[in-house]
Protein backbone atom coordinates (compact mmCIF):
# COMPACT_ATOMS: atom_id res chain seq x y z
CA UNK A 1 0.00 0.00 0.00
CA UNK A 2 1.56 2.88 -0.94
CA UNK A 3 -0.71 5.73 0.08
CA UNK A 4 -2.09 6.10 3.23
CA UNK A 5 -4.22 8.79 4.51
CA UNK A 6 -4.96 9.97 7.69
CA UNK A 7 -8.33 9.96 8.77
CA UNK A 8 -10.78 9.45 12.05
CA UNK A 9 -14.51 8.65 13.56
CA UNK A 10 -15.87 7.52 16.65
CA UNK A 11 -16.77 5.02 18.94
CA UNK A 12 -20.45 4.83 20.32
CA UNK A 13 -21.85 1.59 21.01
CA UNK A 14 -24.96 0.40 18.66
CA UNK A 15 -26.71 -0.05 22.16
CA UNK A 16 -25.94 3.48 23.07
CA UNK A 17 -27.24 4.75 20.00
CA UNK A 18 -30.88 7.13 21.32
CA UNK A 19 -34.12 4.64 20.91
CA UNK A 20 -37.81 4.40 21.59
CA UNK A 21 -37.39 1.27 22.47
CA UNK A 22 -34.91 1.79 25.97
CA UNK A 23 -31.29 0.16 23.98
CA UNK A 24 -30.14 1.58 20.67
CA UNK A 25 -31.01 -0.59 18.02
CA UNK A 26 -30.03 -0.84 13.93
CA UNK A 27 -32.77 0.98 12.77
CA UNK A 28 -33.64 4.62 11.90
CA UNK A 29 -31.51 6.50 14.52
CA UNK A 30 -28.12 4.36 13.77
CA UNK A 31 -28.59 6.06 10.15
CA UNK A 32 -29.08 8.99 11.57
CA UNK A 33 -25.92 8.89 13.18
CA UNK A 34 -24.27 7.89 10.73
CA UNK A 35 -25.40 10.83 8.35
CA UNK A 36 -24.16 12.63 11.47
CA UNK A 37 -20.54 11.22 10.87
CA UNK A 38 -20.32 12.00 7.40
CA UNK A 39 -21.65 15.31 8.26
CA UNK A 40 -18.32 16.05 10.71
CA UNK A 41 -16.35 14.73 8.17
CA UNK A 42 -15.35 11.00 10.15
CA UNK A 43 -15.12 8.01 8.10
CA UNK A 44 -14.90 5.22 11.36
CA UNK A 45 -17.55 4.20 13.13
CA UNK A 46 -16.24 1.72 15.91
CA UNK A 47 -18.54 -0.13 17.92
CA UNK A 48 -18.22 -3.07 20.24
CA UNK A 49 -19.29 -6.48 19.83
CA UNK A 50 -22.53 -7.10 18.28
CA UNK A 51 -22.98 -10.52 19.99
CA UNK A 52 -25.77 -11.60 21.99
CA UNK A 53 -25.30 -10.50 25.80
CA UNK A 54 -26.38 -12.26 29.27
CA UNK A 55 -28.44 -10.91 31.82
CA UNK A 56 -27.19 -12.92 34.81
CA UNK A 57 -23.65 -12.00 33.42
CA UNK A 58 -24.33 -8.04 33.53
CA UNK A 59 -25.02 -7.75 29.63
CA UNK A 60 -21.34 -7.24 28.64
CA UNK A 61 -20.98 -7.78 25.05
CA UNK A 62 -17.62 -9.49 26.23
CA UNK A 63 -19.27 -12.29 27.90
CA UNK A 64 -21.37 -13.71 24.76
CA UNK A 65 -23.46 -16.94 24.50
CA UNK A 66 -22.22 -16.92 21.00
CA UNK A 67 -19.23 -16.05 19.04
CA UNK A 68 -21.04 -15.93 15.68
CA UNK A 69 -24.88 -14.62 16.56
CA UNK A 70 -26.09 -11.19 16.72
CA UNK A 71 -27.41 -9.61 19.67
CA UNK A 72 -31.34 -9.86 19.50
CA UNK A 73 -31.88 -6.54 21.49
CA UNK A 74 -30.73 -4.61 18.42
CA UNK A 75 -33.00 -5.40 16.01
CA UNK A 76 -35.12 -2.72 15.00
CA UNK A 77 -38.80 -2.91 15.99
CA UNK A 78 -39.44 0.15 13.48
CA UNK A 79 -38.36 -1.87 10.89
CA UNK A 80 -40.31 -4.88 12.07
CA UNK A 81 -43.27 -2.46 11.61
CA UNK A 82 -42.04 -1.44 8.05
CA UNK A 83 -42.10 -5.09 6.62
CA UNK A 84 -45.77 -5.16 8.39
CA UNK A 85 -44.36 -8.33 10.63
CA UNK A 86 -45.49 -6.26 13.61
CA UNK A 87 -48.31 -4.00 14.71
CA UNK A 88 -47.89 -0.30 15.71
CA UNK A 89 -49.98 -1.47 19.13
CA UNK A 90 -47.09 -3.46 20.19
CA UNK A 91 -44.45 -1.01 19.00
CA UNK A 92 -46.37 1.61 21.29
CA UNK A 93 -46.79 -0.44 24.40
CA UNK A 94 -42.95 -1.00 24.31
CA UNK A 95 -42.07 2.14 23.81
CA UNK A 96 -39.58 3.40 27.56
CA UNK A 97 -38.95 6.42 28.23
CA UNK A 98 -35.92 8.46 26.70
CA UNK A 99 -32.70 8.50 29.56
CA UNK A 100 -29.39 7.75 29.88
CA UNK A 101 -29.55 4.41 31.07
CA UNK A 102 -30.68 1.07 29.78
CA UNK A 103 -32.94 -0.52 31.84
CA UNK A 104 -31.86 -4.28 30.10
CA UNK A 105 -34.76 -5.89 32.22
CA UNK A 106 -37.63 -4.14 30.38
CA UNK A 107 -35.72 -4.51 27.08
CA UNK A 108 -35.38 -8.10 27.27
CA UNK A 109 -39.25 -8.43 28.12
CA UNK A 110 -40.18 -5.97 25.24
CA UNK A 111 -37.73 -7.55 22.60
CA UNK A 112 -39.35 -10.75 23.36
CA UNK A 113 -42.75 -10.27 23.06
CA UNK A 114 -41.80 -8.16 19.82
CA UNK A 115 -39.47 -10.93 17.99
CA UNK A 116 -42.27 -13.58 18.78
CA UNK A 117 -45.21 -11.73 16.98
CA UNK A 118 -42.59 -11.19 14.03
CA UNK A 119 -42.07 -14.69 13.67
CA UNK A 120 -45.56 -15.67 14.03
CA UNK A 121 -46.03 -13.12 11.18
CA UNK A 122 -43.25 -14.36 9.46
CA UNK A 123 -44.63 -18.04 9.29
CA UNK A 124 -48.48 -16.83 8.59
CA UNK A 125 -48.61 -13.86 6.55
CA UNK A 126 -45.90 -12.57 5.51
CA UNK A 127 -46.29 -11.23 1.97
CA UNK A 128 -43.11 -11.06 0.91
CA UNK A 129 -42.12 -14.76 -0.56
CA UNK A 130 -38.49 -13.79 -1.56
CA UNK A 131 -37.93 -13.01 2.16
CA UNK A 132 -38.73 -16.49 3.00
CA UNK A 133 -37.03 -17.36 0.00
CA UNK A 134 -33.78 -15.40 1.38
CA UNK A 135 -34.12 -16.95 5.03
CA UNK A 136 -33.77 -20.48 3.70
CA UNK A 137 -30.57 -19.53 1.90
CA UNK A 138 -29.38 -17.49 5.49
CA UNK A 139 -30.08 -20.75 7.30
CA UNK A 140 -28.23 -23.27 4.68
CA UNK A 141 -24.78 -20.61 4.29
CA UNK A 142 -24.70 -20.61 8.14
CA UNK A 143 -25.85 -24.10 9.29
CA UNK A 144 -21.72 -24.52 10.63
CA UNK A 145 -23.08 -22.46 13.88
CA UNK A 146 -26.79 -21.55 13.43
CA UNK A 147 -27.88 -24.97 13.92
CA UNK A 148 -25.54 -25.60 16.98
CA UNK A 149 -26.99 -22.07 18.45
CA UNK A 150 -30.24 -22.30 17.83
CA UNK A 151 -30.17 -26.05 19.95
CA UNK A 152 -28.60 -24.28 22.86
CA UNK A 153 -30.91 -21.60 23.12
CA UNK A 154 -33.95 -23.69 22.89
CA UNK A 155 -32.11 -26.45 25.12
CA UNK A 156 -31.37 -22.79 27.52
CA UNK A 157 -34.64 -21.57 26.81
CA UNK A 158 -36.38 -25.31 27.89
CA UNK A 159 -34.29 -26.34 30.73
CA UNK A 160 -33.53 -23.20 32.60
CA UNK A 161 -30.32 -23.45 33.14
CA UNK A 162 -26.34 -23.98 32.43
CA UNK A 163 -25.31 -26.12 29.91
CA UNK A 164 -22.91 -27.93 32.70
CA UNK A 165 -25.75 -29.06 34.06
CA UNK A 166 -28.19 -30.04 31.39
CA UNK A 167 -28.49 -34.14 31.79
CA UNK A 168 -25.01 -35.78 30.82
CA UNK A 169 -26.55 -37.30 27.02
CA UNK A 170 -26.68 -33.22 26.50
CA UNK A 171 -23.89 -32.16 28.10
CA UNK A 172 -22.17 -34.60 25.95
CA UNK A 173 -23.95 -33.82 22.59
CA UNK A 174 -24.95 -37.86 22.41
CA UNK A 175 -26.16 -37.59 18.81
CA UNK A 176 -29.32 -39.59 19.32
CA UNK A 177 -30.44 -37.35 22.28
CA UNK A 178 -29.60 -34.02 19.57
CA UNK A 179 -31.64 -35.24 17.27
CA UNK A 180 -34.43 -36.10 19.85
CA UNK A 181 -34.01 -32.70 20.68
CA UNK A 182 -34.02 -31.27 17.51
CA UNK A 183 -37.04 -32.87 16.16
CA UNK A 184 -39.14 -31.74 19.49
CA UNK A 185 -37.87 -28.22 19.81
CA UNK A 186 -38.11 -27.65 16.22
CA UNK A 187 -40.32 -24.54 15.77
CA UNK A 188 -38.46 -23.07 18.58
CA UNK A 189 -35.32 -23.75 16.66
CA UNK A 190 -37.34 -22.01 13.54
CA UNK A 191 -37.63 -18.78 16.19
CA UNK A 192 -34.01 -18.85 17.00
CA UNK A 193 -32.96 -18.87 13.32
CA UNK A 194 -35.59 -16.31 12.55
CA UNK A 195 -34.18 -14.23 14.80
CA UNK A 196 -30.51 -14.32 13.48
CA UNK A 197 -31.66 -14.22 9.90
CA UNK A 198 -33.41 -10.64 10.98
CA UNK A 199 -30.46 -9.11 13.28
CA UNK A 200 -28.08 -9.97 10.12
CA UNK A 201 -30.66 -8.49 7.18
CA UNK A 202 -30.84 -5.41 9.41
CA UNK A 203 -27.14 -5.41 10.07
CA UNK A 204 -26.39 -5.40 6.38
CA UNK A 205 -28.66 -3.03 5.06
CA UNK A 206 -26.99 -0.41 7.80
CA UNK A 207 -23.36 -1.70 6.34
CA UNK A 208 -24.16 -0.97 2.57
CA UNK A 209 -25.90 2.48 4.24
CA UNK A 210 -22.26 3.11 6.01
CA UNK A 211 -20.18 2.59 2.74
CA UNK A 212 -22.79 4.59 0.85
CA UNK A 213 -22.02 7.53 3.16
CA UNK A 214 -17.86 6.87 2.89
CA UNK A 215 -18.16 5.38 6.76
CA UNK A 216 -16.02 2.26 6.83
CA UNK A 217 -16.87 0.01 10.52
CA UNK A 218 -14.49 -0.68 13.00
CA UNK A 219 -15.87 -4.06 14.99
CA UNK A 220 -14.46 -5.69 17.76
CA UNK A 221 -13.63 -9.25 18.68
CA UNK A 222 -13.50 -10.44 22.29
CA UNK A 223 -10.62 -12.72 22.50
CA UNK A 224 -12.74 -15.25 25.67
CA UNK A 225 -16.05 -16.20 25.06
CA UNK A 226 -18.34 -17.09 27.93
CA UNK A 227 -18.11 -20.26 29.58
CA UNK A 228 -22.44 -20.88 29.51
CA UNK A 229 -21.91 -20.45 25.72
CA UNK A 230 -22.86 -22.45 22.27
CA UNK A 231 -18.95 -22.27 21.68
CA UNK A 232 -17.91 -24.30 24.72
CA UNK A 233 -21.08 -26.36 24.54
CA UNK A 234 -20.20 -27.41 21.08
CA UNK A 235 -16.12 -27.59 21.39
CA UNK A 236 -15.55 -28.80 24.60
CA UNK A 237 -12.05 -30.23 24.09
CA UNK A 238 -11.08 -26.61 22.78
CA UNK A 239 -10.79 -25.22 26.28
CA UNK A 240 -9.80 -26.05 29.95
CA UNK A 241 -12.93 -28.13 31.31
CA UNK A 242 -13.43 -31.36 33.60
CA UNK A 243 -15.16 -33.94 32.76
CA UNK A 244 -18.35 -32.75 33.94
CA UNK A 245 -17.95 -29.57 32.07
CA UNK A 246 -17.04 -27.21 34.38
CA UNK A 247 -14.13 -24.80 33.91
CA UNK A 248 -10.55 -26.24 35.44
CA UNK A 249 -8.87 -22.97 34.82
CA UNK A 250 -9.96 -19.35 33.44
CA UNK A 251 -8.88 -16.32 32.16
CA UNK A 252 -8.06 -12.76 33.36
CA UNK A 253 -5.36 -10.36 34.21
CA UNK A 254 -2.77 -9.96 37.14
CA UNK A 255 -3.30 -6.34 39.06
CA UNK A 256 -3.47 -3.51 36.88
CA UNK A 257 -4.00 -0.08 36.14
CA UNK A 258 -7.71 -0.82 36.47
CA UNK A 259 -7.72 -3.12 40.15
CA UNK A 260 -5.39 -4.16 42.89
CA UNK A 261 -6.79 -7.78 43.04
CA UNK A 262 -6.63 -7.89 38.83
CA UNK A 263 -9.58 -9.25 36.55
CA UNK A 264 -11.02 -12.12 37.26
CA UNK A 265 -13.07 -12.61 33.87
CA UNK A 266 -14.08 -16.34 34.65
CA UNK A 267 -14.02 -17.64 31.01
CA UNK A 268 -12.38 -20.96 30.34
CA UNK A 269 -8.96 -20.39 28.64
CA UNK A 270 -8.66 -22.41 25.76
CA UNK A 271 -6.26 -25.52 25.11
CA UNK A 272 -3.90 -23.87 22.96
CA UNK A 273 -1.85 -27.60 21.94
CA UNK A 274 -5.48 -29.06 20.55
CA UNK A 275 -6.06 -25.90 18.53
CA UNK A 276 -2.62 -25.76 17.28
CA UNK A 277 -3.33 -29.61 15.90
CA UNK A 278 -6.02 -28.40 13.83
CA UNK A 279 -4.00 -25.45 12.27
CA UNK A 280 -6.51 -23.24 14.44
CA UNK A 281 -9.27 -23.77 12.64
CA UNK A 282 -11.78 -22.85 14.86
CA UNK A 283 -9.78 -19.57 14.94
CA UNK A 284 -9.54 -18.79 11.56
CA UNK A 285 -13.39 -19.38 10.87
CA UNK A 286 -14.71 -17.31 13.48
CA UNK A 287 -11.97 -14.19 12.23
CA UNK A 288 -13.40 -15.01 8.59
CA UNK A 289 -16.89 -14.82 9.69
CA UNK A 290 -16.54 -11.71 11.62
CA UNK A 291 -14.32 -9.87 8.33
CA UNK A 292 -17.89 -10.29 7.02
CA UNK A 293 -19.67 -8.24 9.32
CA UNK A 294 -16.67 -5.66 9.90
CA UNK A 295 -14.75 -4.08 7.62
CA UNK A 296 -11.84 -4.12 10.35
CA UNK A 297 -11.26 -5.76 13.42
CA UNK A 298 -10.16 -4.83 16.81
CA UNK A 299 -8.74 -7.46 18.35
CA UNK A 300 -9.38 -7.51 21.66
CA UNK A 301 -6.83 -8.14 24.49
CA UNK A 302 -4.17 -9.39 21.90
CA UNK A 303 -1.21 -9.84 24.02
CA UNK A 304 -3.79 -13.30 25.26
CA UNK A 305 -2.30 -14.46 21.77
CA UNK A 306 1.00 -14.21 22.74
CA UNK A 307 0.51 -15.94 26.50
CA UNK A 308 -2.10 -15.49 28.75
CA UNK A 309 -3.00 -15.05 32.72
CA UNK A 310 -4.38 -18.59 33.50
CA UNK A 311 -6.25 -18.55 37.20
CA UNK A 312 -7.87 -21.58 38.85
CA UNK A 313 -11.31 -21.58 38.24
CA UNK A 314 -11.71 -21.92 42.16
CA UNK A 315 -9.78 -18.20 42.93
CA UNK A 316 -11.66 -15.87 44.20
CA UNK A 317 -9.60 -13.22 42.55
CA UNK A 318 -6.82 -13.07 39.36
CA UNK A 319 -4.08 -12.19 41.99
CA UNK A 320 -2.54 -15.99 41.77
CA UNK A 321 -2.12 -16.96 38.35
CA UNK A 322 0.82 -17.38 36.29
CA UNK A 323 1.61 -16.44 32.55
CA UNK A 324 1.08 -19.30 29.50
CA UNK A 325 2.82 -19.33 26.37
CA UNK A 326 0.62 -19.85 23.26
CA UNK A 327 1.84 -21.29 20.44
CA UNK A 328 1.92 -17.68 18.56
CA UNK A 329 4.61 -18.15 16.29
CA UNK A 330 2.32 -21.09 14.27
CA UNK A 331 -0.51 -18.76 14.74
CA UNK A 332 0.21 -15.57 13.47
CA UNK A 333 2.17 -17.20 10.32
CA UNK A 334 -1.18 -18.87 9.49
CA UNK A 335 -3.24 -16.19 10.47
CA UNK A 336 -1.39 -13.87 7.99
CA UNK A 337 -1.37 -16.24 5.26
CA UNK A 338 -5.12 -16.48 5.24
CA UNK A 339 -5.79 -12.89 5.80
CA UNK A 340 -2.81 -11.03 3.68
CA UNK A 341 -4.27 -7.65 4.18
CA UNK A 342 -4.45 -7.91 7.66
CA UNK A 343 -7.50 -5.82 8.33
CA UNK A 344 -6.85 -5.55 12.06
CA UNK A 345 -6.13 -3.21 15.11
CA UNK A 346 -3.92 -4.72 17.77
CA UNK A 347 -5.93 -3.86 21.38
CA UNK A 348 -2.03 -3.90 23.46
CA UNK A 349 -2.69 -1.67 26.26
CA UNK A 350 -1.41 -2.70 29.77
CA UNK A 351 2.16 -3.98 30.25
CA UNK A 352 3.29 -5.81 27.21
CA UNK A 353 6.70 -7.62 26.82
CA UNK A 354 9.32 -7.21 23.82
CA UNK A 355 7.61 -10.57 22.21
CA UNK A 356 3.65 -9.14 21.57
CA UNK A 357 5.48 -5.32 20.41
CA UNK A 358 7.57 -7.81 18.17
CA UNK A 359 4.15 -9.45 17.23
CA UNK A 360 2.57 -6.78 16.23
CA UNK A 361 5.54 -5.64 14.32
CA UNK A 362 5.77 -8.83 12.44
CA UNK A 363 2.15 -8.18 10.74
CA UNK A 364 3.04 -5.13 10.48
CA UNK A 365 -1.02 -4.08 12.11
CA UNK A 366 -1.74 -0.78 14.18
CA UNK A 367 -1.86 -0.91 17.87
CA UNK A 368 -3.35 1.24 20.12
CA UNK A 369 -2.27 4.89 22.03
CA UNK A 370 -4.69 6.35 24.72
CA UNK A 371 -3.70 9.72 25.61
CA UNK A 372 -5.18 9.18 29.03
CA UNK A 373 -2.46 7.43 29.89
CA UNK A 374 0.32 9.81 28.09
CA UNK A 375 0.66 12.22 31.24
CA UNK A 376 2.79 10.32 34.19
CA UNK A 377 5.54 12.88 32.85
CA UNK A 378 7.58 9.91 31.91
CA UNK A 379 9.61 10.57 28.31
CA UNK A 380 9.19 7.10 27.23
CA UNK A 381 5.68 6.61 27.71
CA UNK A 382 4.36 5.61 24.54
CA UNK A 383 0.87 7.26 25.07
CA UNK A 384 2.49 10.63 24.95
CA UNK A 385 1.64 12.53 22.30
CA UNK A 386 5.22 12.80 20.25
CA UNK A 387 5.83 9.29 20.84
CA UNK A 388 3.27 7.78 18.67
CA UNK A 389 3.98 6.07 15.42
CA UNK A 390 2.44 6.42 12.46
CA UNK A 391 1.39 3.03 12.17
CA UNK A 392 -1.25 3.15 15.26
CA UNK A 393 -4.66 4.28 15.90
CA UNK A 394 -5.11 7.15 19.03
CA UNK A 395 -8.03 7.18 21.41
CA UNK A 396 -8.44 9.64 23.89
CA UNK A 397 -9.95 6.76 26.08
CA UNK A 398 -12.06 3.72 25.93
CA UNK A 399 -14.89 2.11 27.00
CA UNK A 400 -12.95 0.52 29.78
CA UNK A 401 -11.56 3.91 30.82
CA UNK A 402 -13.05 7.08 32.39
CA UNK A 403 -14.44 9.48 30.29
CA UNK A 404 -11.85 12.73 30.00
CA UNK A 405 -13.72 14.88 31.99
CA UNK A 406 -14.66 12.08 34.65
CA UNK A 407 -10.93 11.44 34.83
CA UNK A 408 -9.68 15.03 35.19
CA UNK A 409 -12.06 15.71 37.65
CA UNK A 410 -12.05 12.25 39.87
CA UNK A 411 -8.32 10.19 38.98
CA UNK A 412 -6.11 12.88 37.46
CA UNK A 413 -3.13 13.86 40.20
CA UNK A 414 -2.45 17.92 40.04
CA UNK A 415 0.99 16.93 38.14
CA UNK A 416 -0.88 14.82 35.25
CA UNK A 417 -3.22 18.39 35.22
CA UNK A 418 -0.32 20.48 34.99
CA UNK A 419 1.07 17.77 31.80
CA UNK A 420 -1.96 18.26 30.33
CA UNK A 421 -2.40 22.06 30.25
CA UNK A 422 1.50 22.21 29.20
CA UNK A 423 0.36 19.63 26.24
CA UNK A 424 -2.95 21.93 25.31
CA UNK A 425 -0.26 24.88 25.87
CA UNK A 426 -3.04 26.61 28.14
CA UNK A 427 -5.33 26.27 31.09
CA UNK A 428 -9.03 24.54 30.44
CA UNK A 429 -11.84 24.15 32.77
CA UNK A 430 -13.33 20.94 33.70
CA UNK A 431 -16.35 21.36 30.90
CA UNK A 432 -13.55 22.10 28.76
CA UNK A 433 -10.92 19.34 28.93
CA UNK A 434 -13.21 16.67 26.91
CA UNK A 435 -12.83 18.48 23.94
CA UNK A 436 -9.46 20.12 24.39
CA UNK A 437 -8.01 16.50 24.52
CA UNK A 438 -10.21 15.16 21.51
CA UNK A 439 -8.10 18.17 19.23
CA UNK A 440 -4.87 16.77 20.86
CA UNK A 441 -5.84 13.10 19.52
CA UNK A 442 -6.52 14.39 16.17
CA UNK A 443 -2.93 16.42 15.92
CA UNK A 444 -1.27 12.76 16.24
CA UNK A 445 0.93 11.13 14.09
CA UNK A 446 -1.04 8.20 14.07
CA UNK A 447 -2.91 7.47 10.72
CA UNK A 448 -6.28 6.97 13.15
CA UNK A 449 -8.03 8.41 15.49
CA UNK A 450 -10.92 7.32 17.05
CA UNK A 451 -12.88 9.73 19.93
CA UNK A 452 -15.48 7.86 22.14
CA UNK A 453 -18.64 10.07 21.63
CA UNK A 454 -18.46 11.37 25.16
CA UNK A 455 -15.81 12.97 24.98
CA UNK A 456 -16.71 15.48 21.64
CA UNK A 457 -19.78 16.48 24.43
CA UNK A 458 -17.54 16.52 27.42
CA UNK A 459 -19.38 14.75 29.70
CA UNK A 460 -18.28 13.00 33.07
CA UNK A 461 -18.25 9.92 34.57
CA UNK A 462 -21.65 9.21 34.92
CA UNK A 463 -21.05 8.94 30.44
CA UNK A 464 -18.71 6.09 31.23
CA UNK A 465 -19.32 2.61 29.72
CA UNK A 466 -17.32 -0.02 31.89
CA UNK A 467 -15.62 0.11 35.09
CA UNK A 468 -13.07 -3.15 34.70
CA UNK A 469 -13.86 -5.55 37.85
CA UNK A 470 -16.90 -4.37 38.62
CA UNK A 471 -19.52 -6.92 37.85
CA UNK A 472 -22.66 -4.87 37.71
CA UNK A 473 -23.75 -1.29 36.86
CA UNK A 474 -22.05 -1.22 33.20
CA UNK A 475 -22.89 -1.38 29.71
CA UNK A 476 -25.73 0.86 30.52
CA UNK A 477 -25.12 4.30 29.29
CA UNK A 478 -26.79 5.91 26.35
CA UNK A 479 -27.14 9.00 24.68
CA UNK A 480 -30.26 10.84 24.65
CA UNK A 481 -31.44 12.63 21.66
CA UNK A 482 -30.36 16.52 22.26
CA UNK A 483 -27.27 15.23 23.06
CA UNK A 484 -26.62 14.47 19.07
CA UNK A 485 -27.87 17.88 18.08
CA UNK A 486 -24.80 19.58 20.03
CA UNK A 487 -22.92 23.01 18.52
CA UNK A 488 -19.63 20.43 19.72
CA UNK A 489 -19.85 18.50 16.37
CA UNK A 490 -19.55 21.56 14.29
CA UNK A 491 -16.34 22.04 16.11
CA UNK A 492 -15.29 18.17 15.82
CA UNK A 493 -16.22 18.58 11.89
CA UNK A 494 -13.61 21.87 11.93
CA UNK A 495 -11.37 20.58 13.56
CA UNK A 496 -11.03 17.67 11.92
CA UNK A 497 -10.41 19.79 8.40
CA UNK A 498 -7.61 21.34 10.24
CA UNK A 499 -5.69 18.32 11.08
CA UNK A 500 -6.28 16.98 7.88
CA UNK A 501 -8.29 14.28 8.56
CA UNK A 502 -11.39 15.34 6.64
CA UNK A 503 -10.69 14.77 2.91
CA UNK A 504 -8.67 11.28 2.43
CA UNK A 505 -10.85 8.30 3.18
CA UNK A 506 -10.53 4.52 2.29
CA UNK A 507 -9.77 0.91 3.78
CA UNK A 508 -6.17 1.40 3.30
CA UNK A 509 -5.09 3.30 6.14
CA UNK A 510 -2.58 1.28 7.00
CA UNK A 511 1.02 0.19 5.36
CA UNK A 512 3.28 -2.23 6.88
CA UNK A 513 5.92 -2.26 8.89
CA UNK A 514 5.96 1.67 9.23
Amino acid sequence: MSHISRASGLLLPVASLPSKFGIGDLGPESQKFVQLLAKCNQHYWSILPLSPTILEAGNSPYQTSSAYAGNPLLISPEELNKQDLVKKSTLKAAVIPQTSKINYYAVYLNKQIILHEAYERFKQTHPMMNSKQNFETFCSENCYWLDDYALYNALKAKLDKSWVHWPPELRSRDTEALATQTRQLSDELGFEKFVQYTFFSQWETLKKFCHKKRIWIIGDMPFYVAHDSADVWVNQKLFSLKQDGKARFVGGVPPDYFSDDGQLWGNPVYEWPRMAKTGFDWWLKRIGYSLKIYDFLRLDHFRGFVSYWRVSASAKTAQKGKWVKAPYQKFFVILKNCFCDLPFIAEDLGANDDTVKNVVRFLGIPGMKVLLFGFNGSEDNPHVLDNHPINSVVYTGTHDTNTVRGWFKTEASIAQKANFFNQIEKKATEAQTGFEMVKLALKSKAKLCIIPIQDVLSLNEEARINIPSYPTGNWEWKIIPKQLRSKQFSSLAKATIETDRASNWGLTIFESNL
